[in-house]
């Protein structure tokens, strides 16, 4: 079993888990939330419902992420990983809107009564689920990690800590029932889910425009440009070589770059040329999931260089292959050595 279908085998584990336990967590939120009556457990459930919605097609879709790209389709499927996480994320962000003005409506009409000691406990219990969840899933996500396993880590980690939050909340309203403070206590339930959609609410935002950058194919965050500039500029520059511009895309989980520069002595030597490229690639593949990079000579930027200075370069070339072959000489005798 290749690579690839190793990733793919992980990947499928991991959503197919996360899968099972957002049905598992969904039920028990659908029955409390219809037997308390509870807005803030109605916000955890619409929540999970879209994650669900969009878990199940995508599971669908991640075998297709990694076929090969072709002349029809050019960047694979990745765009239509971006179109998925959009469109997910703009479900949120509308029902999150909605439900906030639900509970400003319910507020404003004398709030909710709830049965808390029902609630915090079962909040509290569904934290601790929450976080067993996340610790199977990063036990699997060592062996690979991509975007959406990513992200389904995410929504574990904060789905215990809201759960978290609410159960905490619902043990200060116990508190205070038994206080002079007792005519907040209608309130609360709708305030706990006012506060956990403004909360959750930058998230969505932060992914709808990642996933409209990525699908308008936008340049990517200024830190992904730089690393691949890092990358491309030590091993170029090892050969003589001068980048001239740098060309980076990004959508989905894949990144395309195109490294424009001016080859060392106005030549180029193409078996040296296809041994940078991949040395590039590779070291670049440590550092991203999908990442596909080119090297390109730089024709606008073409300059002709002194006499003087392609001798000097040419001489470099010389000095390096030599010792190349004075290294290639003595690992033979070592070998030969070792052998007798």
């Amino acid at each position: 079993m290749d690579t690839k279908d190793k990733q793919l085998k992980t990947e499928k584990k991991i959503l197919n888990l996360s899968l099972t336990g957002s049905i598992i967590f969904l039920l028990a939120e659908i029955f409390f939330a219809i037997y308390t009556g509870s807005k803030a457990v109605l916000m955890d459930c619409v929540y999970d419902i879209a994650d669900l919605v969009m878990i199940g097609p995508f599971i669908v879709l991640v075998p297709l992420l990694y076929k090969p790209m072709t002349e029809r389709k050019p960047y694979g499927f990745a765009q239509v990983e971006s179109l998925f996480v959009l469109i997910k994320y703009c479900i949120l962000l509308g029902v999150d809107v909605v439900l906030v003005l639900n509970c400003v409506k319910t507020i404003l009409s004398g709030g909710n009564e709830v049965d808390a000691n029902v609630l915090a406990v079962f909040e509290l219990a569904v934290s601790a689920g929450c976080v067993l969840m996340y610790l199977v899933l990063h036990r699997f996500q060592k062996k690979y990690s991509s975007p959406s396993i990513k992200a389904e880590l995410f929504i574990w980690k904060l789905d215990a800590l809201s759960t978290l939050g609410v159960g905490c909340a619902f043990v200060l309203n116990l508190i205070l029932m038994r206080t002079s403070l007792s005519f907040i206590c209608p309130y609360v339930d709708p305030g706990i889910a006012i506060i956990l959609a403004i909360v959750l609410i930058k998230e969505p935002i932060e992914m709808i425009f990642d996933s409209l950058r990525s699908l308008v194919l936008f340049a990517p965050d200024s830190e992904i440009k730089e690393k691949i500039e890092e990358i491309s500029r030590a091993a170029l520059s090892a050969e003589g070589c001068e980048i001239t511009a740098i060309e980076v895309i990004k959508t989905g989980r894949k990144i395309w770059a195109e490294i424009y520069f001016l080859p060392a002595g106005n030549t180029i030597d193409l078996v040296r040329l296809k041994e940078l490229d991949r040395r590039i690639n590779d070291t670049a593949k440590a550092e991203f999931d999908s990442v596909y990079i080119d090297l390109l000579p730089d024709m606008e930027e073409y300059r002709v260089v002194p006499t003087e200075e392609v001798k000097a370069r040419r001489n470099e070339l010389i000095r390096y292959m030599e010792e190349e072959e004075e290294r290639k000489a003595l690992k033979e005798e070592r070998k030969k050595k070792k052998r007798s």
